[in-house]
């Protein structure tokens, strides 16, 4: 078994999701969201730092996965979600985790089956995949999204490298 913390950073809303995985079986453990929409810049960037921070503690997640900045046509946005990203990112690397990003269009994909999916598409099928009573917020829905894509590359790496998930990955990480 092992754990997986889901990241989908935002300026304002910093959504988290926790899942424990066993070769294709998926277990929620927790998830939400950090809101920094009313702070100044240094505050939110803190703010999401420390509440990382505080995730990986309790939690002690054995991957951090995070989705990957996309410019459309905000430069500004971009960069202001760069940061975010950071600040999370940096959370992990205090605790020696090591950090794996992915494209949105490819957590759509691997989720869903389409790299075009809608946000409601994927709030339904992490619904499924974890077996939740109900459909959970969109910024945790995507976190949540992030860490099972992850859990799906682990076990496609395996793969390709003719062994499953079971002995390799998953020996020895239980804490």
């Amino acid at each position: 078994m092992i754990r997986i913390l889901g990241i989908d950073p935002g300026y304002c809303t910093t959504g988290f999701g926790l899942v424990d995985v066993d070769v294709n079986q998926y277990e929620y453990i927790e998830s939400g969201i950090v809101k920094v929409d009313k702070l100044d810049l240094a505050q939110r960037l803190k703010k999401i730092h420390q509440a990382v921070c505080e995730l990986v503690e309790e939690y002690r997640p054995d991957y951090f996965a995070i989705e990957k900045v996309f410019v459309k046509k905000n430069v500004d946005s971009a960069l202001k979600l760069g940061q975010a990203r950071g600040a999370a990112i940096c959370a992990a690397g205090a605790f020696d985790i090591s950090v794996s990003e992915y494209a949105a269009r490819e957590i759509k994909q691997t989720i869903t089956g389409s790299g075009a999916a809608l946000k409601q598409q994927v709030q339904f099928m992490v619904k499924m995949l974890l077996s939740l009573e109900e459909v959970p917020g969109t910024d945790a829905a995507d976190a949540l999204a992030i860490a099972i894509c992850h859990a799906h590359h682990l076990d496609k790496k395996q793969r390709q490298g003719g062994s499953r998930l079971v002995k390799s990955e998953f020996q020895g990480k239980q804490q």
